[in-house]
């Protein structure tokens, strides 16, 4: 097997394709790997802020923030050694060729889940752990601003839960489509309904973030889901906030929430995310797919288009 390969990022706006370390462990042959648009693009941009450096490395990086940094956390392949060879799997590693890594780092792929679908794991374990935090429970009116991968995701576990009333927002009115096949209704903006028990944002904008205080309902629940890296955000803190007892939370995949500690992992928290993903209706998730080697023309294009949901990754 040739050495492996792998997107750098190493300038604003700019990848290319690099030698990389095998690391030690199982090889593993890469099937898939699946672009995170949002935290990408921030990578990409040299948004992250110097004071989370190292709180954003992505398991296996390599380099530095800003650049050049080997980044990425969706990847999918086969096992190529011992009894389990030919098994998918799913790893947090960056976009790569082959790898090597210990037993217990990667987690095998249910067999009902295709593995062109698997890449949308770390998306799903995101947006698992939004509904954990933000608490939404049987009958409640939920509120998803942002119909990226993570907000439909989101809202799709909203709507399986017994009685919930669920509309997902974007600015985008053909995202429509996209929340009908979520299972819930849709909304733009301006149309959102009021009074809602649980406001989810993942628009990564300031705006977003506002109008979900403005449709919070008296004692509801706002979760902050987005990273904005580097950005100011300007909030309405007068008004309502107060007088409504509003409760704004945050929710970051890196940390369990604290009252699932006593029982769940990182790695049972993965196994369900990925079992999670065993429904065809998820595949409208993924909105393109490119070869490897074309990827450093690709990544700045895909990253910058308003319409990227998952943008795949095939490794022939």
């Amino acid at each position: 097997m040739t050495d492996p390969r792998a997107l750098w990022v190493v300038a604003p706006d700019h990848a290319e394709i690099r030698p990389a370390h095998a690391g030690e462990g199982v090889r593993l042959r890469s099937l898939y790997s699946g672009i995170s648009r949002g935290t990408e693009r921030l990578v990409l941009g040299a948004k992250v802020p110097v004071r989370e450096h190292d709180r954003m490395r992505a398991p296996h990086q390599e380099g530095d923030f800003p650049y050049p940094v080997k980044y990425g956390y969706c990847a999918v392949a086969e096992i190529q050694q011992g009894p389990q060879a030919g098994r998918p799997v799913f790893a947090l590693f960056p976009h790569q060729t082959w790898f090597c890594l210990p037993e217990g780092h990667f987690t095998p792929l249910p067999a009902a889940l295709p593995p062109a679908r698997a890449v949308l794991g770390a998306n799903m374990e995101t947006a698992l752990n939004i509904i954990w935090d933000s608490g939404v429970s049987a009958g409640d009116r939920v509120s998803v601003i942002g119909a990226g991968v993570v907000g439909a995701l989101v809202a799709y576990l909203c709507a399986r839960i017994p009685g919930c009333e669920v509309t997902l927002c974007d600015l985008d009115a053909g995202r429509a489509t996209l929340a009908q096949d979520m299972g819930c209704a849709f909304a733009v903006p301006q149309d959102l309904p009021e009074a809602q028990d649980v406001v989810i944002n993942t628009s990564a904008s300031a705006s977003g973030l506002a109008r979900a205080l403005q449709v919070a309902d008296m004692g509801a629940t706002v979760v902050e889901a987005s990273w904005h890296g580097d950005g100011m955000v300007a909030l309405p803190l007068g008004g309502a906030f107060h007088s409504q007892r509003l409760r704004l939370i945050s929710s970051q995949v890196g940390h369990l929430p604290p009252a699932r500690l006593p029982r769940w992992d990182y790695r049972r928290r993965l196994a369900k995310a990925l079992e999670l993903l065993c429904d065809d209706r998820l595949d409208v998730l993924i909105s393109g797919e490119s070869a490897f080697d074309k990827l450093p023309d690709d990544y700045a294009r895909i990253l910058n288009a308003p319409d990227t949901l998952c943008h795949r990754i095939r490794y022939d």
